[in-house]
C-alpha cells in the first residue's frame, strides 16, 4: 500500500475539520488522520506548533507537495480544491464565480463560525449562565440563516449552479445550530425553507454521511475512554467499522509528528 498523499490533524470532536473530510472523500484522495488529545493539550505542544503556530485544529500536511503545511479550515478547503479537484467538480473556473466562492468562504469564517461558536460557549461552557448573551447569539444565528435563505430562494447552490466548497463549508455549523443551538420549538423548515432544503441536499451526499458517521464513531471512542474508563488501546482492540480508521491514525500519531 502506498503512503497517503495527505495527513490531517484533527480532534475527536470539533466543527471545522468535518468539511475537509467531506472534500477529501469527494475527491478520492488518500489521507491519514492524526487525532490530537485536547485533554492533554497536544495541540499546544512544540512539535505541533511547528506545523500550526496558532495551536488549533485542523492542520493539513501535503506529502505529495514537499510536505506543504496548510492551516485554517477554509484555506485548506481552497488548497485541496485548487490542487486536487482537477475535474473542477466542486469548484469553479469563471473569474466572477471564483470571487463569489471566496466571498462565501470568508463569510463562513468571519460570520458563521465565530457567531455559532460564541453561542455554543455561552450555552454549554461559560461558568455563569448569561441569558442575554445566549439570546444575542441565537438571534445572530437566525440573522445568518436569513441571509443564506434569501440567497438560496433565488438559486439552488451558493455559487456556479452546482455544489461547491462554498456550500460544503457551511454544513457542520448549520447542522449543529439546528440541533443544539436554536430553541427546541424553533422550526427551521418553516422559518427558512430554502436554507432547510439546501441543507437537506448537502446532508444526503454520501461523503457527508461518511464524515458524520466518522465523527460519531470518534465521539463514541472518547466517551468510552473518559466516561467508562476504557483506555484508548482497549478501545482500539474492539473498535469496528469507521472507528478503526481513526484509532489507527491515533496509534501512528507520534511517528507522524516526528516525520513531518
Amino acid at each position: 500500500m502506498s503512503a497517503p498523499q495527505l495527513t490531517l490533524y484533527l480532534a475527536e470532536s470539533g466543527l471545522n475539520w468535518m468539511k475537509l473530510l467531506v472534500l477529501m472523500e469527494e475527491l478520492g484522495v488518500s489521507y491519514n488522520e492524526v487525532i490530537l488529545d485536547f485533554a492533554k493539550e497536544e495541540q499546544k505542544t512544540e512539535e505541533y506548533r511547528k506545523l500550526n503556530p496558532n495551536g488549533r485544529i485542523p492542520t493539513l500536511v501535503d506529502h505529495s507537495n514537499n510536505d506543504e503545511v496548510i492551516w485554517e479550515s477554509n484555506a485548506i478547503l481552497k488548497y485541496l480544491a485548487d490542487r486536487y479537484d482537477t475535474e473542477k467538480k466542486l469548484t469553479v473556473t469563471d473569474e466572477k464565480e471564483k470571487a463569489d466562492l471566496d466571498t462565501w468562504l470568508f463569510y463562513q469564517a468571519s460570520h458563521q463560525g465565530p457567531t455559532f461558536g460564541n453561542c455554543q460557549w455561552f450555552m454549554f461552557y461559560h461558568p455563569e449562565r448569561i441569558p442575554s448573551a445566549i439570546l444575542r447569539f441565537q438571534n445572530e444565528i437566525k440573522r445568518i440563516f436569513g441571509v443564506l435563505n434569501d440567497v438560496l430562494s433565488k438559486k439552488e447552490w451558493l455559487v456556479g449552479n452546482k455544489c461547491t466548497i462554498a456550500d460544503l463549508a457551511f454544513i457542520k455549523y448549520n447542522d449543529y445550530a439546528i440541533h443544539h443551538l436554536l430553541p427546541t420549538n424553533f422550526n427551521v423548515e418553516r422559518e427558512f425553507p430554502h436554507l432547510a432544503a439546501w441543507h437537506a441536499k448537502l446532508m444526503a451526499r454520501p461523503a457527508v454521511q461518511y464524515a458524520i458517521n466518522h465523527m460519531l464513531e470518534l465521539d463514541v471512542g472518547r466517551e468510552r475512554q473518559h466516561v467508562n474508563g476504557v483506555t484508548h488501546s482497549e478501545f482500539a482492540r474492539t473498535a469496528t467499522g469507521i472507528a478503526r480508521r481513526g484509532i489507527a491514525a491515533q496509534a501512528a500519531k507520534d511517528e507522524v509528528l516526528v516525520n513531518v
